[in-house]
């Protein structure tokens, strides 16, 4: 079992920055890469960023050059940082874990931006 927890979702400005943390425990060690989905009232859930075990990156275009994904070994962490936020970016965003086992999830956090 792997659990995920994230944080740092909140209500800020266009233009604005916020920093999403997801903390990964339990067996850990079956992660192979980890993501960020987000999901939007009446949408689809879509792929945000994803970081491989190696350190690969990937990202959705409407977020490229502005968001970074990276990873705390160390901490066991994952994080989203969101940097000239968008109202678009208004979402519920969701820590995933993929294992060979299958996905893990976490709760979400609300992230929203004002115009």
């Amino acid at each position: 079992q792997v659990q995920l927890v994230e944080s740092g979702g909140g209500l800020v400005q266009a233009g604005g920055s916020l920093r999403l943390s997801c903390a990964a425990s339990g067996s850990i060690r079956r992660i192979n890469a980890m993501g960020w989905y987000r999901q939007a009232p009446g949408k689809q859930r879509e792929l945000v960023a994803a970081i491989s075990r190696g350190g690969s990156t990937n990202y959705a275009d409407s977020v490229k050059g502005r968001f970074t994904i990276s990873r705390d070994n160390a901490k066991n962490t994952v994080y989203l940082q969101m940097n000239s936020l968008k109202p678009e970016d208004t979402a519920v965003y969701c820590c995933n874990g993929n294992t060979l086992l299958g996905d893990y999830w976490g709760q979400g956090t609300q992230v929203t931006v004002s115009s």
